[in-house]
């Protein structure tokens, strides 16, 4: 083979680095689409709907992570993999896409102006589609400085996708310990008091 005809070789390493930074913001936005599609308060379960007098206030689109350890659950022989937490960065679903706050462990939402809630489960509902992660309503309690989240009381979380632990890769007790970080998408819709 002659070496000075590439097209024999196939792509350079420049074009298949290009090639695969294409496929992966491909994939980054095929995902964050999944997240940013406005949801119908229609097409949310009814179990997931916060009580009479609440309104939706506003949306954010999150893209992050779900976090899982491979633990050995007290009593049983095996590890599985359980949920340690959220990490996801927030962006303004209302147009700029611009970052406004994080979410983590607790669960917890930081606004970029120092407000923060935390969230307690109320009811949860399966994704539509297998393979995401379920639609939820929390309870909100307010904290930090007076901001964006000091009056929200309620939060759906909705249009998810991934998040899912994995199937395998925590079988054994050699496998405890170890987490893996599954990529997500999800909108949050957050709710206040009306009036």
């Amino acid at each position: 083979m002659d070496i000075d005809q590439p097209a024999l070789l196939g792509p350079s390493r420049a074009s298949r680095a290009w090639l695969l930074t294409w496929v992966i913001a491909g994939s980054a936005l095929a995902l964050s689409a999944c997240s940013t599609s406005a949801v119908k308060p229609t097409d949310v379960p009814a179990a997931l709907q916060p009580p009479a007098g609440e309104r939706p206030a506003f949306t954010v689109a999150a893209r992050g992570v779900q976090i899982y350890a491979c633990a050995a659950a007290e009593g049983e022989a095996a590890p599985k993999w359980s949920f340690v937490g959220p990490e996801a960065v927030l962006h303004d679903a209302a147009g700029t896409g611009a970052e406004v706050g994080t979410h983590g462990a607790g669960p917890h939402w930081l606004w970029s102006d120092g407000s923060k809630v935390t969230g307690k489960l109320e009811s949860r509902a399966d994704a539509p589609a297998a393979g995401n992660i379920p639609w939820l309503l929390l309870k909100a309690t307010p904290g930090g400085s007076a901001g964006r989240l000091a009056a929200v009381t309620y939060i759906q979380r909705v249009n998810t996708a991934g998040g899912v632990a994995p199937a395998g890769g925590c079988v054994s007790k050699d496998d405890t310990g170890r987490q893996v970080r599954v990529p997500y998408t999800s909108d949050y819709v957050f709710f206040v008091r009306a009036g």
